[in-house]
């Protein structure tokens, strides 16, 4: 067993560039892909139909140069004058990123956070559904979170990721119960693990985990900040 974080917070630097669509991206192009599909997305539900690299720029940090090298590494998109069609753009980076299609994920944990998570379209903007939320607390299982989504017994875990074919778990579950969800996703077959908690898992090398803190975002943003 070895411990495997991704990182909470990439850098988006100017290294990494990429060798085209066929080949593995380097980490750092990923990192910065992903970034753009963000700004992408939520560009697109303000209602913009077009953006520019230096528009992207001013929301990712990265510079426009890059911006427009990593995209060019993977064909001709945007028009000089005009920028980027949003809806173009969005379909091929998430096709460069291979996240096409719908994506099941697991929730584990119906407290606070757990529905907050179930109740926002974080995951739902970027093709991944929420299909199935589970607790231990029997007062907790049954009730309906949000018109598709009741609170699952944790026994049903193994199932489920099986007949819904879950790819992603996120734990929204506190720290000593984390390390516990995560041995039964691995032992279920599931491969990534979104962990909010603040537990450092231990995971077969096959398996990645990412954690989320807001306490790291926010120091990275003050070491910027302050220096």
């Amino acid at each position: 067993m070895s411990v495997k974080e991704s990182p909470a917070t990439p850098h988006f630097g100017s290294d990494g560039a990429s060798n085209g669509a066929g080949d593995r991206l380097a980490l750092a192009v990923a990192a910065r892909l992903s970034r753009y599909l963000q700004i992408l997305t939520q560009a697109k539900k303000m209602g913009k139909d077009t953006i520019s690299s230096q528009e992207l720029a001013d929301y990712t940090h990265v510079n426009s140069t890059q911006i427009r090298r990593d995209l060019s590494g993977f064909g001709k998109f945007g028009k000089r004058g005009v920028g980027y069609d949003i809806d173009s753009l969005v379909s091929q980076v998430r096709k460069i990123l291979r996240t096409t299609g719908q994506h099941n994920i697991a929730l584990f944990g119906a407290g606070h956070l757990g529905q907050a998570i179930a109740s926002s379209d974080v995951f739902a903007d970027h093709g991944f559904r929420i299909v199935a939320l589970f607790d231990t607390d029997g007062d907790k299982v049954g009730n309906e979170v949000t018109a598709n989504l009741v609170v699952r017994p944790y026994s049903d875990l193994r199932a489920v990721v099986r007949d819904e074919q879950i790819v992603v778990g996120v734990l929204a579950v506190p720290s000593g119960a984390a390390q516990g969800v995560a041995d039964e996703l691995v032992a279920a077959g599931v491969k990534i693990i979104f962990n909010y908690s603040e537990a450092l898992l231990q995971v077969p090398p096959e398996v990645t985990v990412h954690t989320s803190s807001p306490a790291v975002d926010l120091l990275y943003a003050l070491y910027f900040y302050l220096t």
